[in-house]
This record gives C-alpha cells, sequence and structure tokens, in this order.
C-alpha cells in the first residue's frame, strides 16, 4: 500500500492547510464559545469547492474522489472539528445519498445547490430510542395516493437548523416484508409543513456545528423524494456509514495532529525550572507517542479510502479506520491537555476545545462498540 497523496492531493492539501490556518484558526473559537455557527467560514469554504469535492462536474462537483474529501477533513480538523464535521455531514451524510441512491430528477433537482456549498443538507437516522440499533426506527412513511406522509422523530442531525440548510433525507417504516420491518429512505426539503427543527442542542462539543432534534408531524411529500428502492433504506443507510467511517476517520486524524502541533509548539515557548518544558524527556516521550498515534490513524484512513475507491471490499477498514483514529484522537486530546497543564483546561486555547471535541468521535456515525461487532463478524467470529 503506498500511503503517499498524489500531487493534485498534496496541493489540495496545502490550500486547505493555508486557509484552517490563516482564516479559520484567529476566529474559530469565538464562534466555538458563542456556539455561533460560522456562516462566514462555511461560505468561504463553498467558494474553494469542497462541498462538491467527490462529485462529478455534471452535478457541479470538482470531479475528485473520496480521498480529496478526506484531505481537506483531516486539514480541517488539525485546526477545528466543528467545521470538518460540517463539511463531513453535508458531503457523506447530506450528498452522497442523494448520489449514490437518487433518481435521475432528485439528482438534477437537489445535487448541484448541494456541491456548491450554497445549501446543506442532513441525513435523519437515529432516533430518541434508537441509535445504534437504527433498525428500531420507529417514524414511519405511509403512501396516501402521491404522496408520502410522514410521522416521527429524529435526534442528533447535523446541519439541520442552518440558514441554508435545504434538505433532510429521513429513514421511516415503509411497511413489513415476511414479518420485518420495510424501510426506506425519503427527502424532506426544509419548509415543508408539519418539519420542525427543535433549538439547537447543548452539546459539549463541536460546539461552533449545527445540531437539532427534528419532528415530523403528518408531513407530505410527492411520492417521487423517495431516495432508492423502497425497502432498501436500511441497506442504503448501511453503505453509507461505511463510508462516512472513512470521513469520520479522516476528521480523528486531524484532531490528533492537531494536538501534536499545539503539544509541540507549547513544549517551545513554555518554560519551568530555568528552561522550556520541551527539553524534560518524559514529556518528549509524551508527544512522540502522540506523533505516532497521528502517523498510524493517517496510514489506516488512506488505506480504507484506497480500497474504496479500487472498488475492493473496505468495510472491515472502514471499521477499523474509524475505531482506530476515535480512540488515538481521544487518547492525543488527553496528553495534549496533560501537556498545556491548566492552560489545556482553558477553551481559549485549542487543545481545550480538541478535547471537548474527540469524545464524540468515539460515539458518532458507529460507536466504538459497534466497530468492534463490525470487525468482528468480518473474521467470521460466532454470533454472539
Amino acid at each position: 500500500m503506498d500511503s503517499r497523496l498524489t500531487p493534485e492531493h498534496e496541493a489540495l492539501r496545502k490550500t486547505v492547510a493555508s486557509f484552517a490556518q490563516d482564516v479559520v484558526a484567529p476566529v474559530i473559537g469565538d464562534y466555538y464559545m458563542r456556539g455561533e455557527f460560522p456562516y462566514p467560514l462555511v461560505a468561504q469554504m463553498a467558494q474553494m469547492g469542497l462541498f462538491g469535492l467527490p462529485f462529478p462536474e455534471e452535478y457541479g462537483g470538482m470531479g475528485g474522489d473520496y480521498t480529496a474529501l478526506c484531505v481537506a477533513i483531516e486539514e480541517l480538523a488539525r485546526v477545528d472539528s466543528s467545521l470538518a464535521i460540517t463539511l463531513e455531514a453535508g458531503v457523506s451524510l447530506g450528498a452522497m445519498p442523494i448520489y449514490r441512491f437518487g433518481s435521475d430528477e432528485l439528482k438534477a433537482e437537489w445535487l448541484p445547490k448541494l456541491t456548491s456549498g450554497q445549501m446543506l443538507g442532513a441525513f435523519g437516522l437515529t432516533e430518541p430510542g434508537a441509535g445504534s440499533d437504527a433498525g428500531g426506527t420507529q417514524t414511519t412513511a405511509v403512501l396516501d395516493g402521491e404522496e408520502w406522509v410522514i410521522n416521527g422523530t429524529k435526534a442528533f442531525i447535523t446541519n439541520s437548523g442552518t440558514d441554508i440548510t435545504g434538505l433532510i433525507t429521513v429513514t421511516a417504516v415503509t411497511g413489513e416484508h415476511n414479518g420485518r420491518k420495510e424501510i426506506s429512505s425519503i427527502l424532506v426539503p426544509s419548509g415543508t409543513p408539519g418539519l420542525t427543527v427543535a433549538a439547537p442542542y447543548k452539546k459539549v462539543g463541536w460546539d461552533a456545528s449545527d445540531t437539532h432534534e427534528v419532528n415530523l408531524v403528518d408531513v407530505r411529500v410527492p411520492a417521487s423524494n423517495l431516495v432508492g428502492e423502497r425497502g432498501r433504506g436500511y441497506a442504503q443507510f448501511l453503505s453509507i456509514l461505511d463510508e462516512g467511517r472513512i470521513a469520520i476517520a479522516a476528521l480523528a486524524t486531524g484532531l490528533s495532529q492537531g494536538c501534536v502541533d499545539e503539544s509541540v509548539k507549547y513544549a517551545h515557548e513554555r518554560e519551568a525550572f530555568g528552561r522550556p518544558i520541551g527539553a524534560n524527556q518524559g514529556l518528549q516521550f509524551q508527544i512522540s507517542d502522540m506523533a505516532v498515534r497521528a502517523h498510524m490513524s493517517r496510514l489506516v484512513w488512506r488505506d480504507a479510502a484506497g480500497r474504496m475507491e479500487r472498488g475492493e471490499p473496505f468495510k472491515q477498514q472502514a471499521a477499523i479506520a474509524k475505531l482506530y483514529t476515535s480512540e488515538a484522537a481521544m487518547d492525543n486530546a488527553r496528553a495534549a491537555t496533560q501537556v498545556h497543564g491548566g492552560y489545556g483546561f482553558m477553551l481559549e486555547y485549542p487543545v481545550g476545545r480538541f478535547y471537548r471535541d474527540a469524545k464524540i468521535l468515539e460515539i458518532g456515525e458507529g460507536t466504538s462498540e459497534v466497530q468492534r461487532m463490525l470487525i468482528a463478524r468480518d473474521l467470521g467470529l460466532p454470533d454472539a
């Protein structure tokens, strides 16, 4: 496996890194502490074409690949995870289901707006009583003539309540087949009567990102808003989550690398007992271990992305990448906070935000326990 970036990917990496360091870093802390969505920064990301990276030009995309998206996500997350998850969710959860499974009409209507960043899309899978057990979906959709009538509640939905949110694709039970729930995916445009977005969550981290509960009461949308085949919604979102785990792994890698960057910088600047704290071998070892975790994280997500793009099986590698990188990010955030001492506990310092942002990486888009379950299943171990 060659983990090196192509010249095109490296040029993209440098461009996004410059944007993150020069434009995002000076202002994102203020957005974070106010819990405010950074519209000007998202608009600049749109102008850079980041929301269209893995989509073909016929739909307004940049004609790139999934690795390009992950490279951009990693570089953003080295500075801030809120912007990184806004991009990740907007692409892999908002636009990708339509691109992978939507009709030609849905693609033509929605993808150009999503790939341009003019509009954000969201994906409504999780419910108050159905997280890891996504098959426990309670939201229903009943076909009434030429319309779906949808009722239910979705929880923890990223990008669902911004001023530029244009749609939420929701999973819903559309019937039964051989005694099992038939789950389908249906596109619901923002502003549809009966669709209500609750107040923003008060989160532990990702405070400059947008996350809400979404309620649907007798929401009516055209029957043609079905995304993919009826009854294939469960299989579709499992496929989408496999891809998304690689992007989350790239985000976790960026956070891990950001912890290294900040710790190296602080180890040079901070003096104690008459010398820089970086001169202490114990601290050198600690930061070296952080660098190892960041490097290995980068290798596993690039391996998974490469397999996906070559058309090879990648489910196990995506789960490994998500599991390893998220736990490595948590370890690096903890270590970086320790290196910074009391300052690491302050939100004015990036590592304070990294520490708060790291935990959700072990939960969102499949918990660490779910990843272990998927890996065990792929290894052929007996069912529990």
